[in-house]
């Protein structure tokens, strides 16, 4: 009874917040002009802030034309003074958390400032935003009525003098969580906020196992490992005969498309719900706000003022930018933030495309550096999660993991991509699985189809098939298991995939 009275609550509070959402959505260039002035004021004194002229700034246009586009390595040296313990460069508010990306994009790491206004009015809030839409789409919820299993990364102390922290930004949620929220939240945060990966998924499974489970939320790949550690575990067949009130899996990180079969396998049943974030290092962009279709709300009142870049004419940090009320349906876009943690006309290096303007909805469609174009082929991520998807639907196929990357034309030989997979459930005829997956990337993408016309760039794709594990050692092997790391989909160089390639080779040779 007195749980019910808790679900019954908060499920109350979490629908109030609703129509504040529904007021952005309503009049989003009016809440997209006012959080641009509120950022400007708040900074004006810092040291950017003095350096742009924040003060005098009056319009979008003035902003634009006079603060710089930046990329990480452009800010990385006032990001270094922060995490040395300097204050007031980029954001008035003291600066002492710092979000670690793995680095997809380039070889070294980047640390995202954090500050609290980022942790409370942006990450928090999208928190508590993802369960107010969960419960206005479902008001016969129980989901707090019992325990939600989080798999968050590590954080670690940065310089003990200086009092300043990095780690995955899962794991910075997890350390400025209130009290209440950890109370309702499984594992403990001793157990969330373990370094040594598989130490903490075996921690997480016993200690989980006991608890009555209602909702998961994680990183897909990884919250799959921990699945099957549970079900090992337990002997059960799927997770709701380990967690009977299991109803809820929050997921984000990367495109779910090919983990959906093996999702549903582990949790049979139309009443579990599926509900997709965008949450990156820089902040926290979007909820899936409908319940029939996979794109997501873009989040206007978060502290953060967005621009975008259309693809066609992405030069890095010399692009043409329009706002938000410039943007169209169906059109490539490389997304630019201003933060309330200080990230000024920062490019987050996600591409996203609109599928709605009123409201404005999108769906991740890639990277501005994570595609193969090694040929004028132009192929992003959307397009290879679409065509495996089809691919193994043809088939009967399952995939774990991929990667694929070019092979270079040599003398007159034409050039091609290679593609790793690993399979749980290997297609029947590999061959015929490659022709399906070549014959669906040349109805996606016309580039990819022209280059592919008589074999004259490029050739049929090729298929190297991963022994069980691979992707999983390789990670291992640099010391990036967990959190927010993850396997670089495509890429225009060979650097992964041959890595990956001698390992699988050795393994054969060993075997």
């Amino acid at each position: 009874m007195k749980l019910d009275l808790v679900n019954s609550f908060i499920s109350w509070r979490m629908k109030k917040r609703f129509h504040q959402i529904e007021l952005f959505m309503k009049y989003p260039m009016e809440m997209q002009q006012e959080v641009l002035q509120g950022l400007l004021s708040r900074a004006a004194k810092t040291e950017w802030g003095q350096r742009y002229g924040f003060s005098d700034i009056e319009s979008y246009d003035d902003f634009r034309s006079r603060v710089p586009l930046h990329f990480y390595e452009t800010i990385e040296k006032d990001v270094n003074r922060l995490r040395a313990g300097e204050q007031n460069i980029m954001w008035p508010s003291e600066i002492k958390w710092f979000a670690k990306s793995s680095g997809t994009t380039s070889s070294k790491s980047k640390f995202i400032p954090v500050s609290q206004e980022a942790i409370e009015e942006c990450h928090f809030k999208g928190g508590k935003d993802l369960l107010s839409i969960y419960c206005n789409n479902h008001p016969e919820t129980s989901v707090f009525s019992g325990m939600s299993l989080r798999l968050g990364g590590s954080t670690f102390i940065n310089n003990s003098e200086n009092n300043s922290f990095y780690g995955d930004l899962s794991a910075i949620i997890i350390e400025n969580l209130p009290f209440w929220v950890e109370m309702r939240s499984t594992p403990n945060n001793k157990i969330s906020l373990m370094t040594e990966w598989e130490e903490k998924i075996e921690a997480i499974a016993n200690t989980s196992i006991k608890e009555d489970v209602s909702s998961l939320a994680g990183v897909p790949s990884w919250m799959l490992v921990l699945a099957h550690k549970v079900l090992d575990k337990t002997g059960k067949s799927n997770l709701h005969e380990v967690w009977p009130n299991l109803e809820l899996y929050m997921h984000g990180g990367v495109n779910f498309s090919p983990y959906r079969s093996q999702f549903a396998d582990i949790l049979p049943g139309s009443h579990f719900n599926f509900l997709e974030t965008y949450n990156a290092s820089e902040g926290f962009f979007g909820i899936q706000d409908t319940t029939d279709r996979h794109e997501l709300l873009l989040m206007l009142d978060y502290g953060i003022f967005y621009e975008f870049i259309p693809m066609d004419h992405f030069q890095g940090e010399m692009s043409p930018t329009i706002p938000l009320s410039e943007v169209e349906e169906g059109v490539n876009y490389a997304v630019v933030i201003s933060t309330n943690a200080g990230l000024w006309r920062y490019i987050v290096g996600d591409t996203v495309k609109f599928t709605s303007t009123s409201p404005y909805r999108i769906q991740i469609t890639g990277r501005t550096k994570h595609f193969i174009n090694a040929f004028g082929e132009e192929l992003i991520i959307e397009n290879a999660e679409e065509a495996l998807q089809k691919a193994c639907t043809e088939t009967s196929a399952v995939i774990l993991e991929y990667t694929a990357a070019p092979v270079y034309m040599e003398s007159k030989e034409s050039g091609a991509h290679e593609w790793l997979i690993e399979f749980s459930k290997e297609p029947e005829s590999p061959e015929q699985f490659m022709d399906i997956l070549d014959r669906h990337l040349m109805e996606l993408n016309s580039d990819y189809e022209a280059k592919r016309y008589k074999d004259m760039a490029l050739k049929k794709p090729l298929l190297n098939r991963a022994r069980a594990g691979l992707f999983y050692d390789w990670l291992k092997s640099k010391g990036k298991l967990g959190g927010q790391h993850k396997v670089p989909r495509l890429s225009n160089d060979r650097k992964h995939l041959d890595e990956l390639l001698e390992m699988n080779s050795l393994q054969a040779v060993a075997g």
